[in-house]
């Protein structure tokens, strides 16, 4: 009897043995890149209000979505977010956006007392993901307004980015499309945070002025031949 366990035991071993290897498989961990940043160092740049920013409620987990050709969405089996995905996209978001206006008077709502936004930036992200046959894919909508409220400009956005269709790619082309939607924010802040021209008021035009009159020359009294009448007497 002894002898015939034996080899039903190394085979049990085996099996618990392969669970145990699969359980503690290594998952990859991955973080969106936010390119070639730099510490903004003015400390007197435009002063932006970035707020609110709502992310699409799928976005909100660590695990890494994969879009199927069907349109469906599964996990990655063996890679997730390094952390929640909507938190690393509000600070993916704040950090290019300061970089790229060079300031760092950049706040996320809500601002604190006492902050006056020369321009506040609404944004909606409503999709954001990749799969192995499907290109990165980022839709969102913008808003720029006034500090006062009043409306500045919108926009719709849908930006697409290839990739090769591994999952470290399709992190890559998913990086690309959010530094592409920041880069349209930058210039849409720069354009209306910029103080207006002031316009120069031409100067008057001045009316010719008159020449001055020229001294008239002295009339000199011109000699005339006086006729003297008289009487002519004949021989």
């Amino acid at each position: 009897m002894t002898v015939m366990r034996f080899p039903v035991v190394l085979l049990l071993a085996g099996v618990l043995g392969l669970t145990g290897c699969a359980r503690y498989q290594q998952t990859a961990l991955y973080q969106l890149d936010g390119g070639n940043l730099s510490v903004p160092t003015a400390s007197q740049g435009l002063a932006v209000l970035l707020g609110p920013v709502s992310i699409a409620d799928y976005l909100q987990r660590e695990a890494l979505l994969q879009r199927q050709l069907d349109g469906s969405l599964t996990s990655a089996e063996s890679a997730r977010w390094a952390g929640n995905l909507a938190a690393e996209l509000d600070q993916q978001l704040l950090r290019q956006l300061a970089s790229r206006l060079n300031s760092q008077r950049l706040v996320a709502a809500p601002a604190a007392p006492g902050f006056t936004p020369q321009v506040k930036v609404a944004l909606s992200i409503t999709r954001l993901d990749s799969g192995p046959l499907r290109p990165a894919v980022l839709e969102a909508q913008w808003r720029l307004s006034a500090a006062d409220g009043k409306l500045l400009d919108g926009r719709l956005v849908r930006l697409e980015e290839a990739h090769q269709g591994s999952i470290a790619d399709q992190v890559r082309a998913q990086s690309l499309v959010v530094q592409q939607l920041v880069e349209q924010l930058a210039m849409a802040v720069e354009e209306y945070a910029a103080p207006a021209p002031v316009a120069v008021q031409p100067a008057p035009k001045r009316a010719p002025s008159k020449p001055a009159p020229q001294p008239s020359e002295p009339q000199i009294p011109v000699a005339e031949p006086q006729r003297i009448e008289g009487e002519v007497f004949r021989f």
